[in-house]
């Protein structure tokens, strides 16, 4: 068995290959212990940590895009509400304008129907003068008539009658 040793252990620096070989087996068996004790955990750790790390940026991503909704839906919301509020300040501006048409237009009925009435009463007033202008003549047309019967005048004496009774009605007025 000698011979077997010596003939394994190379030259003269004491490489010894059975040596090599016994720590080749060693570091096997302590890559199988270590792979399965240390490895295995190891690695089941990293894979927690990563599904972890995953799963938060999957969340992260998902609550940027709920953001970016809410943040769109809140815009369209603000935009649908300034168009309401335009659309209630031009009805209203509308309503406005109708209301003083209809303020102006009832204001000019109701200076036409004035007018009207005044022209009425003026008209109706007029007839009465007239009327009463009427009434005073016929009844000077009388009087001088009555007058004139009872004494015969002369052409002169008629003119200055006449006048002396139209004073008289002048004065009545």
């Amino acid at each position: 068995m000698q011979g077997f040793t010596e003939s394994l252990v190379l030259g003269a620096g004491g490489l010894n290959i059975g040596d090599m070989i016994v720590q080749l087996v060693f570091f096997l068996g302590l890559l199988a212990l270590l792979g399965k004790f240390a490895w295995g955990p190891l690695m089941k750790m990293m894979k927690e940590r990563e599904d972890y790390v995953a799963n938060e940026i999957n969340t992260a991503e998902k609550s940027r895009e709920e953001a970016q909704r809410m943040q769109r839906e809140a815009s369209e919301e603000l935009k649908a509400t300034r168009q309401d509020a335009q659309n209630i300040i031009e009805d209203a501006r509308k309503t406005a304008g109708q209301q003083e048409k209809d303020i102006l237009e009832s204001a000019r009925a109701e200076a036409e129907r004035m007018k009207e009435s005044a022209r009425q009463e003026i008209e109706q007033e007029k007839e009465k003068a007239v009327q009463a202008l009427k009434d005073q003549v016929a009844s000077m047309s009388v009087m001088i008539a009555s007058k004139v019967i009872e004494k015969e005048l002369s052409q002169k004496d008629q003119e200055a009658l006449i006048n002396q009774y139209i004073d008289e009605a002048g004065e009545e007025r």
